[in-house]
């Protein structure tokens, strides 16, 4: 008779909140990674491999660059454009505290997992979104990429050499500065949250 596995109780400052990663490539990740470096559950929501054949990452999936993205986090493929994919999500979202996307702003209303749709699951839910330029205006539905930020922000006019001309930054400043000032902004809604009961939709854009 096969034992069942044992998983370890989670330790850590925030081991009480379970997050819902739908976050990919970079600046998601690093956002969410925060939570699950301090012990909070999060669980990846992958898309199905058939679907999508990888993340962003040119197939270094196993690579030290994704592996560091997303360590301590628990991992969950379901096919969100499929009804039982939809199903399984709202159920998470049931009791969870947080979930985290940075689609293009319409994907999420044409997916029906927008903040709106959600909170009506769980009031309690803080809805995390990072866009490329926010979520309305002129540029909203635009992809965003750290690359074209630095360049559209005068960031590349800074850096480089003459006979080169405008250079990207040797690190995606943009993508880590929206993860991280996302992953602050979830925090002090959660902390609101401790007042007001309610959870709230917080933004990020690069």
């Amino acid at each position: 008779m096969t034992q069942p596995s044992y998983t370890p109780p989670r330790r850590g400052p925030l081991a009480a909140y379970k997050v819902l990663d739908l976050t990919r490539v970079r600046a998601g990740p690093t956002c969410i990674r925060q939570f699950a470096d301090w012990g909070a559950d999060v669980i990846k929501i992958e898309t199905p491999e058939l679907l999508e054949q990888s993340d962003g990452w040119g197939g270094l999936r196993e690579g030290p660059d994704f592996q560091n993205l997303h360590r301590n986090k628990r991992s969950l493929t379901l096919n969100l454009k499929h009804p039982s994919g939809l199903a399984i999500l709202r159920r998470l979202v049931q009791d969870a505290d947080v979930i985290a996307e940075n689609f293009r702003p319409d994907v999420k209303h044409r997916l029906g997992i927008d903040y709106e749709s959600l909170s009506r699951i769980n009031p309690r839910i803080v809805y995390a979104s990072i866009s490329g330029f926010g979520q309305d205006g002129p540029y909203a539905k635009r992809p965003g990429f750290d690359h074209i930020i630095q360049g559209m922000a005068g960031m590349m006019s800074m850096n480089g050499f003459p006979e080169n001309g405008p250079t990207r930054v040797g690190i995606a400043l943009a993508d880590i500065g929206a993860g991280l000032y996302c992953a602050l902004a979830v925090m002090t809604a959660l902390l609101e949250r401790e007042s007001s009961g309610q959870g709230q939709w917080v933004q990020a854009s690069l």
